[in-house]
């Protein structure tokens, strides 16, 4: 199963964040939405923050992992991590994030 993760950073930590999760070979890839507008509660108040949105592209199996490094990465107390599945990608799309996720040949 592929999927889609949706997460929301501080704009300034967005770019590292993504590029260690392909690095590490978490995320096939990443994309980086920047000037999101966030408005939400948190601890009984209403906040609003500047925001970016990485869309990460993984599979199942790499989930686990994945969400395990942005949350030991992941400024915010409680991280915004969403994993939507998707069945229907174009193959040479789906062949191409399955290996960009292999380990390193050695």
């Amino acid at each position: 199963m592929s999927l889609v993760v949706l997460v929301t950073v501080p704009p300034e930590r967005a770019q590292e964040l993504a590029r260690t999760l392909v690095q590490e070979r978490l995320a096939g890839c990443v994309n980086i939405l920047s000037g999101v507008q966030s408005v939400y509660r948190w601890q009984g108040d209403i906040v609003e923050d500047p925001e970016s949105l990485l869309l990460i592209k993984t599979t199942g199996e790499k989930y686990p992992d994945l969400e395990a490094r942005i949350k030991e990465l992941h400024s915010y107390e409680v991280p915004e991590i969403v994993a939507l599945p998707f069945d229907r990608a174009n193959t040479e799309f789906q062949a191409w994030l399955r290996e960009s996720l292999e380990p390193e040949p050695r």
